[in-house]
């Protein structure tokens, strides 16, 4: 019952902060949220790495710190101040790049773990920052800040709903319908459909409510919401279990203990990170690309 409480208090208070943020200050193709999602893609990126140092060597503290925020960080001074996109491209490079000269370059008694070194810092370069800094990314969709604005928080309600309704109608409802994913067994089969019903309504209202911003040419808006909420919806409950897989292999229950009833950082972002890049792609293949 604590766990359920916790958790209530952090959505109700966590989503409208969030969206507070993304409503009042706009300025710089949303500036103040591309900062947040800098500093939650280096504190996961550390919880990451965290995880993988149960099995394997992995990267210290501040390896992953750089190696999840310096993607986000290109990506912002991209979108919020006109640099080269071609920094985006160099960070993830000049980290590889690190990461195989260390390699090359380890001592004799750790030149066995090196494979296992150089797996780590490639995966924590990607997840979860350059998968999150499609959130910032979403500002180069239109010119418009209403339009930034109104895609940023479908997005994010569309994660969001899903997660909350998922949750909620599986503790409800979901009790014969548990245990058919092995990475995550509490998950049931009614949170699933739950969520990416919800997911698929968020889409759905989003595009005719807003059709001048969901206006496909190859689709009416509404198939395009359905077509939007429906892979975003999937993508989110993918990184969650994704996420869980991680924690079960490592032996690791939560990924952290900042935030009460979640567990870490990772643990609240797992969803976002995966549906991010999906939400991204689909949107400029229905909306963007002629």
């Amino acid at each position: 019952m604590k766990n359920i409480v916790e958790r209530l208090i952090i959505f109700i208070i966590g989503l409208p902060a969030l969206l507070a943020v993304v409503f009042l200050f706009p300025q710089k193709s949303h500036l103040a949220l591309n900062i947040c999602v800098i500093i939650f893609s280096v504190l996961g990126a550390i919880e990451f790495a965290n995880i993988l140092k149960k099995k394997n060597p992995g990267l210290n503290v501040a390896e992953a710190a750089v190696f999840g925020g310096l993607s986000p960080f290109a990506f912002t001074l991209y979108v919020s101040f006109n640099w080269t996109p071609f920094l985006a491209a160099a960070a993830v490079l000049l980290c590889a790049s690190y990461c195989l000269i260390r390699c090359a370059f380890s001592p004799a008694q750790k030149l066995k773990d090196a494979d296992l070194r150089v797996s780590a810092g490639f995966s924590v370069i990607f997840y979860p920052g350059l998968f999150l800094g499609c959130i910032i990314l979403m500002s180069t969709f239109s010119d418009s800040v209403q339009a930034q604005t109104i895609l940023i928080v479908t997005f994010l309600c569309i994660v969001m709903a899903n997660d909350a309704m998922a949750w909620f109608f599986g503790i409800l409802f979901g009790r014969k319908s548990k245990g058919i994913i092995a990475a995550s067994p509490n998950k049931s089969l009614v949170g699933f459909i739950a969520g990416i019903a919800s997911s698929v309504a968020v889409g759905i209202l989003a595009s005719l409510w807003q059709p001048e911003v969901f206006n496909a040419e190859r689709f009416s808006s509404g198939v395009s919401g359905i077509v939007l909420g429906l892979t975003t919806g999937i993508a989110s409950i993918v990184g969650d279990l994704a996420e869980s897989a991680l924690k079960r292999s490592s032996g690791v229950k939560d990924s952290g203990t900042l935030i009460p009833g979640r567990g870490g950082i990772l643990d609240s972002i797992d969803s976002i990170a995966l549906a991010a890049p999906v939400f991204f792609i689909v949107y400029n293949v229905l909306f963007n690309i002629k």
